[in-house]
């Protein structure tokens, strides 16, 4: 994937966990779980480390399992529950923003499938439905083939971007128009 999906998930769940809260705060949720969202993808330093794609700590490898996402997750609901915010909503959205990076790199044309249930199993998963068109990796993003894969999955994400994005109606303010 191009990332503007991890992203647009991530976005839409921030907002969604905000809910009618202040501006800024809805912000820093959207900006938070869009990082987590694409935290899986920081394993493409193994590229620069030489480890193999193939490999268990490879590139979808498991970074991508669903055990990573519910270790992140519980991490989040501690440092929220430390802080006094409400822990399980907290959990449960880190989850969610992490676990779905596995399951859309699941939903690829390409690579060798996501590491879904690693250490469980080495074995790497594809969904019966994959619409989203794998990326190039590096400069081959700028590539006619890299425009057009951002492209889809601009269009196929455009409903989490519109969740996120649209302007709320604050409290107490009538409609303007």
């Amino acid at each position: 994937m191009a990332s503007f999906g991890h992203v647009a998930v991530g976005m839409a769940l921030g907002r969604m966990g905000a809910g009618a809260a202040p501006p800024r705060r809805v912000a820093a949720a959207m900006l938070w779980l869009s990082t987590l969202a694409m935290l899986p993808d920081a394993d493409v330093i193994a590229f620069v480390l030489r480890i193999p794609y193939a490999a268990p700590w490879g590139h979808r490898g498991a970074s991508h399992s669903l055990l990573l996402a519910g270790l992140v997750a519980l991490g989040g609901a501690a440092g929220t529950r430390l802080a006094r915010g409400p822990a399980l909503k907290a959990g449960l959205l880190a989850f969610v923003a992490v676990g779905s990076h596995g399951l859309l790199d699941a939903m690829t044309t390409g690579g060798l499938g996501a590491a879904l249930l690693w250490p469980f199993t080495q074995a790497r998963y594809f969904l019966p439905w994959r619409p989203i068109p794998v990326a190039p990796i590096g400069a081959g993003m700028l590539s006619a083939r890299g425009l057009y894969v951002v492209g889809v999955e601009l269009l196929l994400f455009l409903p989490f971007w519109g969740y996120a994005l649209w302007p709320r109606r604050r409290a107490g303010r009538p409609v303007e128009g």
